[in-house]
């Protein structure tokens, strides 16, 4: 478990304070040194069974990489079966184990679906299910329910995912289920009514309002099934240079430049999160950057919005979108 001092705990209120030195390296690179974060090579994760979306590329890569070096065995989520079985065969091996590839897409509710039918028929133990897969769209598209793409695979389809592994997530010793957000939803407020954009579709605003749904939804996971032995936490990874920010945001790439992280150093929070058996366990339905819990509210605007009936809407809605209902 992480005992900060008052001198780190000074310095990271000072970087949280004006935000963009916090989601910078400079965030990460003073607190892990002012924290003495534990290494985490130097976790054992031989024997656990871990799900991770989207591991072909960027804090996915990065998250998959560092999970097998210390031993997890995984189950690798992605939508190119060729793309997702070269990363596998890239992967150190898990002891005795072999990790295994399964192809769906998130925002195809009849894929994911498919999918968990396919987990659960191979591991009747899953030690830790993450929701990392995302993607910022240019345009506004639909799936074949009709939901808007970004909202089907940032939403509905981890909601989906979750709610059929659930019973393999209860038989493990402590089962998690962790969510990757962003920074991004600091600017957005809970919606459900407009949580998909139409004819003012932008992009950019759209990927937020889907994030912070995430991060609602993770709050509501958690009182829900508190007691359940599954824990559920969110994490956004500050900012990081990955092939998804090159391709849609090259504008703030460019002016951030050499002051975003790196992919390895983006997702350190994430393995954290599943590697770790103090403080991750400690409580359920936090939302971290830096190994610590932050607000969800950076704005007076957005924690009006935060509403206990919007926040039943959204659960009900996520329900009929998916056609399940967690229990």
């Amino acid at each position: 478990m992480t005992t900060r001092s008052a001198v780190a705990r000074v310095v990271d209120a000072v970087l949280e304070a004006p935000v963009a030195p916090s989601f910078t390296r400079i965030g990460y690179d003073v607190r892990s040194r002012t924290e003495h974060w534990t290494a985490l090579d130097s976790y054992d994760l031989n024997g656990r069974v871990i799900v991770i979306t989207g591991p072909t590329s960027g804090l996915g890569l990065a998250a998959a990489t560092q999970l097998a070096a210390c031993g997890a065995t995984l189950v690798l989520v992605g939508r190119d079966r060729a793309r997702t079985e070269r990363i596998r065969e890239q992967l150190p091996p898990a002891g005795g184990a072999t990790h295994s590839v399964v192809v769906a897409d998130l925002s195809d509710l009849a894929s994911v679906r498919a999918a968990a039918s396919e987990i659960a028929a191979t591991h009747d133990r899953i030690d830790v299910l993450i929701h990392n897969a995302g993607a910022l769209g240019a345009s506004r598209q639909e799936n074949a329910d009709g939901i808007e793409i970004t909202v089907a695979a940032q939403v509905v389809g981890p909601f989906l995912l979750t709610s059929l592994l659930l019973d393999r997530l209860r038989a493990a010793a402590a089962g998690r289920v962790i969510t990757v957000s962003s920074g991004g939803m600091y600017s957005a407020a809970l919606t459900v009514d407009h949580l998909e954009m139409g004819d003012d579709y932008r992009g950019t605003e759209q990927y937020a309002r889907a994030k912070r749904a995430q991060v609602t939804l993770n709050e509501m996971w958690a009182e829900r099934f508190a007691g359940s032995g599954v824990v559920f936490q969110a994490m956004h990874p500050g900012w990081a240079d990955t092939p998804g920010v090159e391709a849609s945001l090259p504008t703030f790439r460019k002016v951030v430049g050499r002051l975003l992280r790196t992919p390895e150093q983006g997702a350190d929070t994430m393995v954290w999160l599943a590697a770790d058996d103090g403080e991750p366990l400690s409580h359920s339905g936090g939302f971290w950057l830096d190994r610590s819990v932050r607000s969800l509210h950076k704005l007076p605007s957005t924690r009006r919005s935060d509403t206990a009936e919007r926040r039943a809407a959204l659960w009900e809605w996520c329900e009929r979108c998916s056609g399940v209902e967690p229990g």
